[in-house]
């Protein structure tokens, strides 16, 4: 039996090999940037799991909601499989983890573990996932599983916010948010952006941008200035500042819901 398993898995090996050799010059895909292939070993949490070396690897670009339900499913994706991974910078967190985008090999295939794990209902799509390839893909499946309801989708508590609902937004303070409404005005002021959704800061949400990161959004599509009036989808975790507000650093974390 464990001659059988080693054979399956220098079998995946090659199979690995010969993807990335028929990628090799192809247009940029999620995740380009190759850290290596490794055996995955017993999943720690929803987003993380140990490498058979003993590293720590978390799975970039999603945030997954308390309990063993994400743990679970990333343990039956992951354990005892060769996994691809993908540099997302900064290369670790805070904690000395591995930052990655994962993929295991399916019929012959990569597939982002992320983008399965948020397609699903166990995660969402987080505030910074980098690669443009990678921010579509996790946004696109978390808008499938929400308007299946699937998984964190069918419990309210995990409903998209309001941006005009204070009392919803404050009780979120501190949590990983999704919040949606219309752009009642865009104005600047000492070197930050501010998008606010309503004309009073305490009742509404107001979205800050650092001048500095103005070019990054731009660069994406999302030019700050040019938001006033429309609808937008924005994620990150919501801080009081004499009303509900939440810091956007990355243009992955504001989606247009008007081109919907």
């Amino acid at each position: 039996m464990k001659t059988a398993r080693i054979a399956g898995l220098f079998g995946a090996l090659v199979a690995f090999m010969h993807i990335a050799l028929a990628q090799d010059g192809a247009a940029p895909a999620c995740g380009a940037q190759t850290i290596g292939i490794f055996v995955a070993g017993a999943a720690i949490d929803g987003r993380s799991f140990r490498l058979k070396d003993g590293r720590d690897v978390r799975l970039a670009g999603i945030e997954v909601p308390p309990g063993d339900a994400a743990r679970q499913a990333l343990e039956k994706r992951l354990a005892g499989s060769l996994v691809l991974l993908k540099r997302m910078e900064p290369g670790s967190d805070r904690y000395g983890r591995i930052l990655a985008h994962v993929f295991a090999l399916r019929d012959g295939a990569e597939a982002l573990i992320a983008q399965e794990m948020v397609s699903e209902g166990h995660a969402r799509a987080g505030a910074h996932i980098g690669e443009p390839a990678c921010a579509t893909a996790l946004l696109a499946a978390e808008g499938s599983a929400r308007k299946a309801k699937l998984g964190l989708w069918a419990d309210p508590s995990y409903a998209i916010k309001s941006a005009n609902d204070a009392a919803a937004l404050l009780a979120a303070r501190g949590r990983f948010t999704v919040a949606e409404g219309p752009v009642l005005s865009v104005r600047e002021s000492a070197g930050t952006i501010y998008i606010n959704f309503g004309r009073v800061w305490s009742r509404n949400l107001t979205v800050s941008i650092l001048k500095r990161n103005e070019r990054l959004f731009a660069a994406a599509g999302i030019d700050p200035k040019k938001l006033e009036g429309r609808r937008l989808r924005v994620r990150g975790w919501v801080e009081e500042r004499g009303g509900p507000r939440i810091e956007a650093d990355w243009p992955e974390q504001i989606e247009i819901a008007d081109r919907e």
